[in-house]
């Protein structure tokens, strides 16, 4: 496989190479990135300074087409990714900003888009983010005012021309320039995990990711099956491949769980410990694994590789050199050897005999739930509560039925009532919410929209727009709760309803709402439901 460039190469003496959204847009180009992970400290503590030669060395070597630098990875307090990438960019090297929600509400990433768009950072990974784990005396407070979707769409809007201020002080300002990419994980076991995965993708794309990686994973039939799934569903942007190049303190990192949304399989763990008993500890055997992962990404039709690990600049030449070597249809081969899941793990396809790979078939198991004998079967399993609830949206809050006409007129005289009337009603709304739902009071009311599960209250990332990549075999990433994606997935298929779980506009909850009735803000038409069908 040669993944050398066929533009003009850049080096260190500043020259300009073609940018990384050309490359991906208007050549057939394979890419190869790499994720930097930024330091502790500033950038002249020796830690930030070996990250910085390690990043200066990348950017020269025109085998490199981007550099890809995160943004407080793990939940860890980090230096910010642009100070590393002011650098990186005066070398002329394509680099990817990695923005996350976890540490900043709506105001602080618009601000921090202004910032990033003014000093020509244009390549942009939305992500939801790692729940914090460490903080300055203490654990950090998350923020999640948004999440990845929510993020893509005020992106898209700000590259649209985005007015701000009204009536005579209103201004149109100065489109910015963000390619807008995102992340996907189908490297999951269950279907309740997988398919939400796929459709919270879908809405990514739609609220403007132009390219999209996957999350780390060492399973090819799955790396083969979301292509195959974006192409069945005429999701026809670019993917690059994730290539996270092992160690055995990694595997074993993994393995446990500690990382959200990655995962190392017992029988993958045991592999890498067997060759990490050779003299070099099991290095050459992982470089190529990672070359044989490269491969494989390049045979099944992705624009190109990410590859991620605590390596030495030497460790990206051997893989690149290794790759070179190989024919090109040994990744037919290695597709069979790298293929480690969990027994029983849901594929969306059918598998395809003798390679190892996915078949466009889909599913038969899969497409026998959803006819009539497995639906009602579902159905049985379904809480009573689930059932009522919809019946009395359907007949009360659903706008246009004779119970919203009604609770409108009823909003509209509290609405005009005194306080002590507005404060007892809320209460009593409250008494019936906080015990139905563990309400947070929050007044913009995301209950339909996830199968009358709350997100404030079950969901610790405020996920409204589908789940985040970092569940483990079902379970939120952190504690031992079942994620309320998965579980509102299953109580939607039992009605045929699941595909459409995230169909619509990008939901945003209305901070100023907080602490009033959500059901007033539902009738007087406040909240975001209303706001989306403006």
């Amino acid at each position: 496989m040669n993944t050398a460039p066929t533009e003009t190469p850049h080096n260190s003496d500043n020259s300009q190479q073609p940018s990384f959204r050309h490359l991906l847009q208007e050549t057939d180009t394979f890419l190869t990135c790499v994720e930097v992970v930024t330091s502790r400290g500033t950038i002249t503590d020796s830690d930030g300074e070996r990250v910085l030669e390690l990043a200066q060395k990348l950017a020269d070597n025109p085998r490199i087409h981007g550099l890809s630098i995160t943004d407080n990875p793990g939940g860890n307090a980090m230096i910010g990714p642009d100070t590393l990438g002011r650098d990186l960019l005066s070398r002329g090297q394509e680099v990817i900003i990695h923005l996350s929600c976890k540490d900043w509400n709506r105001n602080g990433l618009q601000s921090r888009a202004w910032q990033l768009a003014s000093e020509g950072f244009d390549n942009i990974l939305a992500l939801s983010g790692d729940y914090p784990i460490d903080g300055y005396r203490g654990q950090a407070s998350p923020v999640f005012d948004t999440d990845s979707v929510g993020l893509l769409k005020m992106f898209t809007d700000m590259n649209a021309g985005m007015t701000v201020g009204a009536g005579r002080r209103s201004q149109v300002l100065e489109r910015t320039n963000f390619f807008l990419g995102a992340v996907v994980n189908n490297h999951k076991r269950y279907e309740r995990e997988v398919m939400p995965q796929y459709f919270k993708l879908k809405k990514k794309i739609e609220n403007g990711a132009a390219f999209i990686i996957n999350q780390i994973g060492y399973d090819s039939r799955k790396q083969d099956e979301l292509l195959k799934y974006m192409a069945t569903h005429n999701l026809d942007v670019p993917v690059i491949g994730n290539v996270y190049v092992l160690s055995r303190s990694a595997a074993r990192f993994f393995n446990k769980g500690n990382i959200p949304g990655v995962t190392v399989t017992d029988e993958l763990l045991d592999l890498v410990e067997k060759e990490g008993k050779s003299k070099d500890k099991g290095k050459a055997f992982l470089l190529e694994f990672a070359a044989k992962q490269c491969a494989i990404a390049k045979g099944l039709g992705y624009r190109g590789v990410y590859l991620g690990g605590h390596l030495r600049y030497t460790d990206y030449q051997k893989i690149l050199k290794i790759v070179d070597h190989f024919g090109e249809d040994d990744w037919k081969g290695f597709a069979k050897e790298i293929c480690f899941h969990y027994p029983g793990e849901f594929y969306f396809f059918e598998p395809e005999p003798g390679t190892g790979l996915s078949s466009t078939e889909i599913n038969r198991e899969y497409l026998f739930s959803k006819r009539a004998e497995g639906l009602k079967a579902a159905k049985g399993e379904i809480p009573l509560g689930y059932k009522i609830n919809r019946t009395v949206h359907d007949q009360v809050f659903e706008k246009g039925s004779l119970g919203f006409n009604i609770g409108r007129r009823i909003s509209q005289a509290i609405d005009g009532a005194s306080e002590r009337v507005k404060k007892a009603m809320h209460g009593l709304e409250q008494a019936v919410k906080v015990t139905a739902f563990d309400c947070r009071d929050c007044g913009d009311c995301s209950l339909p929209d996830i199968a009358y599960l709350c997100p404030e209250s079950q969901c610790v990332k405020n996920q409204r727009n589908g789940p985040c990549g970092g569940t483990r075999q079902g379970k939120c990433e952190i504690g031992e709760k079942d994620c309320i994606w998965g579980r509102a997935y299953d109580r939607l298929k039992a009605y045929g309803e699941e595909e459409t779980m995230l169909d619509g506009p990008a939901i945003f909850k209305d901070g100023a709402l907080n602490g009033t009735s959500a059901w007033g803000n539902t009738f007087l038409e406040r909240d975001h439901h209303a706001k989306n069908n403006e």
